[in-house]
């Protein structure tokens, strides 16, 4: 992987270009089987994307999940880098994996106890295990403060209403994704938790003004930038105060001026679902990933379309054919991308593959009796029909 990396700072082949662009996309599927579709399988193999996400609809069991993810990796063996295998597994409403995982409280209800010590346990059961199922990113935790009631897509997803509290938890929670070695990524910068849409549907709008933003959206992630947590995940809404053209995802000022420079996150930032609608229904896809790599976006996510993953691709290629700057923008991406999987997934090797035993931590006795030591004041997990994209 090093060799990938040095090659970033010579003139790549457009084989070598490719492979980069592949590092930069992160895709969802259809189906629910124990291979991905074909158009994945290849992709994975050529190194055309840099991973895969699940949703409940690609899932029937944990036999059939962990045979699936096992794939997964094996056709990315010959890739330049290991394979992201993501997946949300929050808590509460938003989970993928069920039964016979230990079922997960609402985070409200974690941040409501006020110990981290057992906000890094929840965390460390969470993922170790999607671990044993062969998932190694997972996005979580919210960062969002839940400032608005009437919010229709946070609520009880965030830690507290409370930004210091937020804060706090979220440091605890980011232990024990690391002990369990699974990648954890902060949502939705700069702050989705006083607003009055649902980013699936349309755009939202957070009118607060800068010195609003600083004393509560922005706190956690100015802490969390300084903690170096390794992935950031971007909020499809308008911020006019720091950007009156373009929503958060797509923002320069936002993205590079905000994230990198002010707050000095040198992490990877990757998109929310670019399918979602507060986006898609203002711009085509080469506009996003022309716009989101110019503004400092590291990875696209793409959860559903091969068609618009195959066009955000070509795209990237053309951009860093046609232009130097973007050129060093796709390498300096990939750079972010393939330090991170070295660092925390380990450097090329074997794929991975499920170790023996796997199910008997799934829902077992000790995980189930840390949930426990949290019931008391948790609701639980409330059903929820809409599966939201992260």
């Amino acid at each position: 992987m090093q060799d990938a990396i040095k090659k970033t700072t010579d003139d790549p082949t457009d084989a070598e270009l490719y492979a980069l662009i592949g590092q930069l996309l992160l895709v969802g599927f259809e189906g629910a089987d124990t291979d991905p579709p074909p158009a994945i399988a290849d992709a994975l193999a050529r190194g055309d994307i840099g991973g895969t996400i699940l949703f409940r609809r690609n899932i029937t069991s944990v036999e059939q999940v962990s045979a699936l993810n096992t794939r997964i990796h094996q056709l990315s063996e010959n890739a330049v880098a290991a394979p992201f295998v993501a997946v949300d597994q929050e808590g509460g409403r938003v989970v993928r994996l069920k039964d016979p995982l230990t079922p997960i409280p609402p985070m409200r209800a974690v941040g409501d106890m006020a110990d981290l010590r057992l906000t890094a346990d929840v965390s460390e059961v969470i993922a170790t295990e999607i671990a044993a199922l062969g998932f190694n990113l997972n996005f979580a935790p919210v960062l969002d403060v839940d400032t608005n009631p009437e919010n229709p897509i946070i609520g009880d997803r965030a830690f507290s209403n409370d930004p210091a509290i937020v804060t706090r938890t979220a440091g605890a929670f980011l232990i024990g994704h690391h002990i369990a070695q699974v990648i954890p990524c902060g949502k939705h910068f700069p702050g989705h938790g006083d607003t009055l849409v649902d980013s699936h549907i349309a755009l939202p709008v957070l009118e607060h003004d800068r010195a609003r933003l600083d004393a509560v959206e922005l706190q956690p992630f100015r802490r969390m930038a300084s903690a170096n947590i390794p992935m950031l995940m971007t909020a499809h809404m308008m911020v006019p105060c720091l950007d009156p053209e373009h929503p958060s995802t797509l923002s320069r000022a936002t993205i590079r001026g905000l994230l990198r420079d002010e707050l000095g996150y040198e992490g990877v930032v990757i998109t929310d679902d670019l399918e979602m609608a507060a986006v898609a229904a203002h711009y085509e896809i080469e506009e996003m990933v022309e716009l989101g790599l110019r503004a400092g976006i590291d990875i696209f996510l793409i959860c559903r379309s091969e068609d618009i993953w195959q066009r955000a691709r070509k795209h990237l290629f053309a951009l860093a054919r046609n232009n130097f700057d973007d050129l060093i923008r796709v390498q300096r991406a990939a750079e972010r991308v393939l330090a991170l999987k070295e660092s925390l997934l380990g450097p090329k090797r074997r794929p991975w593959t499920p170790y023996p035993g796997w199910q008997k931590l799934l829902g077992c006795e000790e995980h189930r009796e840390t949930m426990a030591r949290i019931e008391q004041q948790a609701s639980g997990p409330s059903e929820d029909p809409t599966e939201l994209d992260a």
